[in-house]
């Protein structure tokens, strides 16, 4: 009797850690759900969450083809952001070609609704994070086809961690300088070696340096990172970066073997794998549930005047006044914004 008492209460036991394991196990990964989004959500823009765990709502996305800019694997429909982000890349673009830049290559920003994506970046999940080349555009128009195919150049000798001079110019300098220059940017990353080739070489006013931070990758692109925007309480900030220019110790550490060991042990399953809805804030699943806009053309940001260059045939898009890309939403009349359902349950 008392055996089967045992095996008894053993059964209960198991029966219930299976019931509070059963949710977490039938839920589908959050990556699923937000990669399967083609649109933002219709709604007012926020951000909920920190840059590797969020999302956002109220996205635009950035055209194909604007007057100082292509955007590159079209594919992977990641040409979404914060309406503040977008305007940031869009004024970047044009400061940028006043400097003497052909035009910018717009690489990764996030999906239509951020969240967790089902390939590549950690980060990229608050509409706030965007990839540039350092590859200027070319002076011929790219074909949608030709933007799947091209890489990007490293700036790094084959083999090495330093800048290779041959491919390194004062347009790379000019351009990064430029957007650290702006307000919103809290961060510009880039590879240790480009890092020091900035120290090494640039003259007069070096305040903004210390927005370039040094960071595994990034010697193809660098990464622009712009703080939480007004109207989003449920972003969570970074740090600030230091004050330092940052081409101290902290950046001689990088020219040591520490960083670029092999992790030890097994390797870890990454995060997007493995989060779930109950990982990410609470009101990404209203951000999942909320209505599309009326179409992908009502909230794409073409610049002043737009394109209508022959690659943009196949994804066309609406021009609008670049200097305020929240517009788009605000002059959607009334009737045409559908309202948003019911939050669905997610068992």
């Amino acid at each position: 009797m008392r055996f089967q008492r045992i095996l008894k209460l053993a059964a209960t036991a198991f029966l219930g850690f299976s019931a509070t394991l059963a949710p977490a196990e039938a839920e589908p990964l959050a990556k699923q759900l937000f990669g399967a989004k083609t649109l933002p959500a219709a709604t007012r823009p926020a951000v909920h969450g920190f840059y590797s765990k969020g999302c956002f709502a109220g996205g635009v996305a950035i055209a194909p083809d604007g007057p100082n800019w292509q955007a590159m694997r079209l594919s992977r429909n990641r040409r979404w952001g914060h309406p503040v982000m977008i305007s940031v890349l869009e004024k970047l673009s044009r400061e940028a070609a006043q400097d003497g830049w052909r035009g910018l290559l717009v690489g990764d920003i996030s999906q239509p609704r951020g969240g967790p994506m089902l390939t590549g970046h950690a980060s990229h999940q608050l509409g706030l994070d965007a990839d540039i080349w350092f590859t200027e555009m070319p002076a011929k128009r790219m074909t949608v086809a030709d933007r799947e195919r091209i890489s990007a150049i490293s700036m790094l000798k084959k083999g090495s961690l330093y800048v290779d001079d041959k491919k390194w110019t004062k347009g790379h300098e000019a351009v990064l300088r430029r957007a650290a220059s702006y307000p919103e940017v809290e961060r510009l990353l880039v590879h240790p070696g480009i890092k020091k080739k900035l120290c090494d070489t640039v003259r007069g006013d070096r305040s903004w340096l210390n927005k370039v931070r040094p960071f595994w990758g990034h010697h193809y692109h660098f990464h622009v990172r712009i703080g939480c925007p007004a109207g989003s309480p449920g972003c969570e900030p970074q740090n600030p970066p230091p004050r330092s220019e940052g081409c101290d110790d902290t950046l001689a550490w990088w020219f040591t073997d520490e960083p670029w060991k092999p992790a030890k042990g097994p390797a870890k399953p990454k995060a997007r794998d493995v989060m779930t809805m109950a990982a990410l804030p609470s009101a990404c699943r209203a951000v999942l549930a909320a209505p599309d806009p009326v179409s992908e053309v009502a909230v794409t940001v073409t610049g002043a005047g737009g394109v209508p260059q022959a690659a943009t045939a196949e994804l066309p898009v609406l021009g609008y006044q670049a200097e305020s890309p929240a517009s788009i939403l605000s002059a959607m009349p009334s009737a045409s914004v559908p309202r948003p359902s019911n939050r669905p349950a997610f068992q």
